[in-house]
C-alpha cells in the first residue's frame, strides 16, 4: 500500500505518518512542497528511528506524481466529498492520497477523480480529523480489508 501526503505542512505529521508507514509495511510517497524541512527536528522526532526502514519517494510536484502514478490505484481522502472509506475494496497497491492539512486536496483533483474520493464518517458538525489520524484510519481499513496476516504480525504483550 502506498500513503501519499500531497503539500504536507506540519512535520509532526508527516513524523507520525511515516512511523505508521514503517510499522505497517506502506510505502510513503510525499509530494512537494513542504510547509517544513525534512530534516526538522519535530520531523525526526515524531518519526523516532523508524526512519530507517521507511521506503520513501519524493515527487517535485502533484503533476510528477500523477504523471507516474496508476490512476485507477488512487483513492483520494477528503471531507467535501460522500462516499465513506468502507464503500470500496482497495486494490492490491492502493494509492492513498491526503492533501494539505489546512486546505485539503484541490477540487480539480477532486473532480478528475471523483468515482474514487473517499470521506471517513464524522459527525455532521465536525470540520476534519487531523491528518496522521485520518490516515490511520485508512491504512488499518486497506488492512482490515485485506486481512494480511501473513505480512502483518501484531504482538500483544501480557
Amino acid at each position: 500500500m502506498n500513503i501519499v501526503l500531497v503539500e504536507p505542512e506540519i512535520a509532526p505529521n508527516t513524523g507520525n505518518i511515516a512511523r505508521l508507514a514503517a510499522a505497517t509495511g506502506a510505502r510513503l510517497l510525499l509530494v512537494k512542497p513542504f510547509g517544513f524541512s525534512l530534516t526538522d527536528k519535530a520531523l525526526k522526532r515524531a518519526g523516532l528511528d523508524y526512519w530507517r526502514s521507511l521506503d520513501i519517494k519524493i515527487y517535485d510536484s502533484l503533476e510528477e506524481f500523477l504523471s507516474r502514478a496508476p490512476k485507477e490505484k488512487l483513492f483520494l481522502f477528503s471531507t467535501k466529498v460522500a462516499k465513506p472509506l468502507w464503500d470500496i475494496n482497495y486494490p492490491n497497491d492502493a494509492y492513498l492520497v491526503f492533501g494539505p492539512e489546512t486546505r485539503g486536496l484541490p477540487k480539480e483533483l477532486l473532480n478528475r477523480f471523483s468515482s474514487h474520493c473517499l470521506r471517513i464518517p464524522m459527525r455532521k458538525n465536525s470540520r476534519s480529523l487531523n491528518l496522521s489520524n485520518s490516515v490511520a484510519i485508512a491504512v488499518y481499513e486497506v488492512i482490515r480489508q485485506r486481512r494480511q496476516t501473513t505480512n502483518f504480525r501484531l504482538f500483544i504483550k501480557d
